[in-house]
């Protein structure tokens, strides 16, 4: 049987309209071809989802990107014009799951938004726009160009030398693709910052002393996830903490 692999949705208009929730293709691809699971696209409207239900029929759940940001509020800031659009029904679903996940031992992989919903649900905070940083790049996606230029390689992620993440890899510098606006300000308590881009901006972490599988990176390794070198081994030990998990035991990340 494979594993039962919740991928959170975004609130989204079709033809600016009609109201749906919905997950990238290539999301679901990278979990049913890499991870070798089933892939379930999970609502994010508060009240149309018990997170303790979900999380009996689930055995993992993929926190996407998404273009709305998680709200200052949740992090203790005032909102302004910089921190962009929002998604209140995710924030109200996403962040107690991931807490939620953590104290159980239960897989979780956060990219993009997912990355900076696993800080902010564990007591970190979000910078509202990284290229107006003294010192940083500018780490959006390109506005202009093809699918293949916008998830283009772009910089350079180093990672803590013997770290999780260069084990995993099995290098310790690895080139990713960048389409983000904000990015970690404060680290939560128990996040480990385990990867850098060059500027400095935090490119993977997980939490620290988790029983289960937390980890999560800045970039968008769901393109070319069955072909790209660092996309995949993600994808892969991501679904084998998920096997792991509906066979019932616990493989951790760190």
């Amino acid at each position: 049987m494979k594993p039962v692999i919740g991928i959170i949705g975004n609130s989204h208009l079709i033809n600016d309209e009609y109201p749906a929730f919905a997950a990238g293709e290539m999301n679901v691809r990278a979990i049913a071809e890499v991870s070798d699971g089933l892939p379930l696209i999970v609502p994010t409207g508060v009240g149309t989802v018990c997170i303790n239900s979900l999380m009996e029929r689930c055995d993992g759940f993929l926190f996407t990107g998404g273009r709305p940001n998680v709200h200052p509020e949740e992090y203790g800031e005032t909102a302004t014009e910089a921190h962009g659009a929002f998604d209140r029904e995710r924030d109200g679903i996403a962040l107690p799951l991931i807490r939620a996940c953590v104290s159980r031992g239960q897989p979780i992989f956060g990219i993009c938004r997912g990355f900076q919903e696993v800080n902010v649900a564990m007591g970190g905070t979000l910078y509202p726009e990284i290229r107006d940083l003294p010192g940083r790049d500018n780490h959006r996606m390109p506005p202009d160009g093809t699918l293949e230029e916008k998830f283009a390689l772009r910089h350079a992620v180093t990672f803590r030398e013997q770290g999780v993440f260069h084990k995993l890899m099995g290098a310790q510098k690895v080139m990713t693709n960048t389409l983000h606006g904000q990015g970690i300000k404060e680290a939560g308590p128990r996040i480990v910052v385990d990867g850098h881009a060059p500027d400095g901006t935090p490119e993977a972490i997980y939490v620290q002393d988790a029983p289960g599988f937390t980890l999560s990176v800045q970039w968008h390794p769901e393109w070319n996830a069955d072909a790209d070198p660092v996309s995949r081994p993600l994808f892969e030990a991501f679904g084998a903490a998920c096997r792991d998990w509906a066979a019932g035991g616990i493989r951790k990340s760190a």
